[in-house]
């Protein structure tokens, strides 16, 4: 299933290389055909980003950068400065997820971050692990959140920790429809070992069906972790995606 975004890496799967010499990762990377990258760490590593991405022709997917309980102000002039107009939450961790209450509240606080970053052209969005998956409200919980957000706030759903949590990524995916503007892409034994995750088509990961729910979403390969090259794994995982009609 081919989409129009071209396939974009989630730079923490390289994050050991990046720190070692930012200007030989992002290399590799572009090697690889890359043209497109999502960003961790936005605001501390702002600095090494504006050298090295424009260097290697490259340019922002998205950021990954911590957003609640924060001056959003800081996020922001690294996102201009860095050039990213889509900033996703990381990650929110379990107590808040099994409380309705509290659940609503952090999706309001989501729409007031999104209302001030749009002023500054920026969207604004949320990463699920696996634990935004426990029965809320009749659904689950990252549904529930989903509900109360307002249209500006995306999704960046990671099929992968979905499944592993028990949720079916396609389904999941087609009852979220257009709200998923990007997806994390990956496999391996879907379990919550992220050394067990290996490159794209080598896993257990219904990787074609997960394509098919969201061919309007920018796929955005990541590894958690990986026992051997992360470049190779890369490398393979470029291999069977473009193998199966998507595009760098």
């Amino acid at each position: 299933m081919k989409t129009n975004a071209a396939l974009s890496v989630q730079l923490y799967t390289i994050r050991e290389a990046l720190l070692a010499d930012p200007a030989a990762a992002l290399e590799r990377v572009a090697a690889l055909g890359f043209t497109t990258v999502e960003l961790f760490g936005l605001v501390d590593h702002a600095d090494t980003y504006a050298e090295y991405l424009p260097r290697f022709g490259l340019t922002p997917s998205s950021a990954h950068v911590s957003l609640i309980d924060r001056d959003p102000v800081p996020v922001i002039e690294a996102a201009q400065r860095v050039g990213v107009t889509t900033i996703i939450e990381p990650a929110v961790r379990e107590p808040v997820w099994g409380d309705s209450d509290s659940v609503v509240l952090l999706a309001n606080q989501f729409n007031e971050l999104a209302r001030i970053a749009a002023d500054e052209g920026i969207t604004v969005g949320y990463h699920n692990h696996w634990w935004e998956f426990g029965a809320l409200d009749g659904t689950t919980a990252l549904e529930a959140f989903a509900d109360n957000l307002d249209p500006a706030v995306v999704l960046e759903v990671d099929t992968y920790w979905a499944q592993v949590a028990g949720a079916q990524a396609p389904e999941l995916l087609a009852r979220l429809g257009d709200r998923v503007r990007l997806i994390h892409v990956k496999d391996g034994d879907i379990s919550r070992e992220d050394i067990n995750q290996v490159a794209v088509g080598d896993g257990r990961m219904p990787v074609l069906h997960v394509l098919a729910a969201a061919p309007g979403a920018v796929r955005v390969i990541e590894l958690d972790d990986f026992a051997g090259d992360v470049f190779d794994a890369l490398e393979r995982s470029v291999q069977y995606l473009t193998a199966h009609g998507e595009h760098l």
